[in-house]
């Protein structure tokens, strides 16, 4: 089974930022089941998402410094090396709208956007040692 952590292209997390983190989590746990767990991350609350035996997301609220940023989810692709791929982008007329920034313990990623205006993000994850390959 490939690892979405480890595969370069891959879907592998989405996160919701949202104004009201409290009402999201009741929304989706009832629509989904999803099991949640709350962890505090530099300062914050980051809500893990679960579903089945996998995390597969996370939720959180809004960052104070950015208050026009629609409540919305955001997707995650695997990639092999965020700054070669940041670079790829500007040459393949993208914008890089957050620059390659490492996310602590978990790995290191940028938000782009496509030249049709699509706004996704790209990570590269530390290796996890206790994860198959």
């Amino acid at each position: 089974m490939v690892n979405p952590f480890k595969q370069q292209g891959a879907f592998s997390w989405c996160e919701l930022m949202t104004t009201d983190t409290a009402a999201a989590k009741n929304f989706y746990q009832q629509i989904f089941g999803w099991e949640l767990r709350d962890q505090p991350i530099d300062g914050m609350t980051y809500t893990v998402i679960k579903a089945g035996d996998s995390d597969v997301g996370g939720l959180m609220a809004k960052p104070p410094d950015a208050p026009d940023m629609p409540t919305s989810w955001g997707i995650y692709v695997t990639v092999d090396d965020v700054d070669a791929t940041a670079e790829q982008v500007k040459a393949l007329g993208g914008q890089v709208m957050m620059s390659p920034t490492d996310i602590p313990d978990v790995g290191r990623f940028a938000l782009i956007q496509d030249p049709q205006g699509a706004v996704l993000s790209i990570i590269t994850y530390l290796p996890m040692s206790d994860s198959p390959d």
